[in-house]
C-alpha cells in the first residue's frame, strides 16, 4: 500500500487530506505534537476503513519531527507522498501577529522555524528515499498571504513566502528525477465563522487539490480561492 505522512495532522484539512488519499488506497501517518488528538483521528479513520496510525512530534523540534518521519517509515515500509501544514490549533509559544512594520527578530523567527524550517527537516529526512526510488511527492501548505500578503500578518506571511519561494526552487531542482514536489497556497477561509465577506470553503473542498496534484505532477504550484 502507498503511505501518506501528514505533518500537522488536525480535524481539519490534516482529516480531510487523509481521507481523501485513504479513500483511494492510501496508508495514512498523522504527525501532530498532541498524541491524544492524533489517536482520535486514527480512530477516526479506523472506522472508515482507512489504515491510520498516530506520530507525535513537534515540527520547531527538528529531532522528534525527524525520529517521527522515520517512525513512519518503520511502520509502514517507507513514505510515498509527504504533506506539509502545520497549523496551530493550540497556544504556541512565542507566536505572536505583526505588521510589516513591527516585525522583528523575535516575533519573526518562531514562524519561521514553524512554517519553514520544519518543511526543510521533514522534506530532507525522506528525500534521500525518494530520489534514490526515483518516485515521491512532497506537497507543502500555506495561506494564500505567502502569495498576496496581508498587513495583519507581516511575520507569518514573510514565512510562508519564503517557504513558498523554496517549494517552487525544490520543483525546479526535481525535475526529472522523479520527485514532484508542490506549493498549496489556500486563500479562503477554511471552515465555518469567518470574517464577514471573506470566501470560506471546508477541507473536504480543498483536500481534492492534494490528490490533483499527486496525480498530475506536473504542476509546481496550486491556489484554491474558494
Amino acid at each position: 500500500m502507498p503511505v501518506i505522512a501528514i505533518v500537522g495532522a488536525g480535524p481539519g484539512m490534516g482529516l480531510a487530506i487523509a481521507r481523501t488519499f485513504g479513500k483511494r488506497g492510501f496508508d495514512v501517518a498523522l504527525i501532530a505534537r498532541t498524541k491524544d488528538k492524533l489517536d482520535a483521528l486514527v480512530d477516526q479513520l479506523g472506522q472508515e476503513g482507512i489504515t491510520a496510525a498516530a506520530f507525535p512530534a513537534d515540527v520547531m523540534d527538528g529531532p522528534s519531527l525527524t525520529a517521527a518521519l522515520e517512525a513512519v517509515t518503520a511502520r509502514f515500509g517507507g513514505i510515498d507522498v509527504l504533506e506539509y501544514s502545520p497549523a496551530p490549533h493550540s497556544p504556541v509559544p512565542g507566536f505572536t501577529l505583526a505588521a510589516p512594520s513591527e516585525v522583528t527578530v523575535e516575533n519573526l523567527q518562531p514562524q519561521i522555524e514553524y512554517n519553514f524550517y520544519g518543511a526543510v527537516t521533514a522534506a530532507r529526512t525522506v528525500l534521500p528515499a525518494m530520489r534514490k526510488a526515483r518516485a515521491g511527492t512532497l506537497l507543502f501548505t500555506t495561506g494564500g498571504g505567502s502569495i498576496h500578503p496581508n498587513p495583519m500578518l507581516g511575520n507569518v506571511n514573510a514565512a510562508a513566502a519564503a517557504l513558498r519561494n523554496w517549494v517552487l526552487n525544490l520543483h525546479n531542482e526535481l525535475a526529472g528525477s522523479g520527485v514532484h514536489a508542490a506549493h498549496v497556497a489556500i486563500n479562503t477561509w477554511i471552515g465555518e465563522g469567518g470574517p464577514e465577506g471573506i470566501p470560506a470553503a471546508t477541507p473536504g473542498q480543498i483536500a481534492p487539490l492534494y490528490w490533483d496534484l499527486y496525480q498530475h505532477r506536473d504542476q509546481p504550484e496550486a491556489v484554491f480561492n474558494g
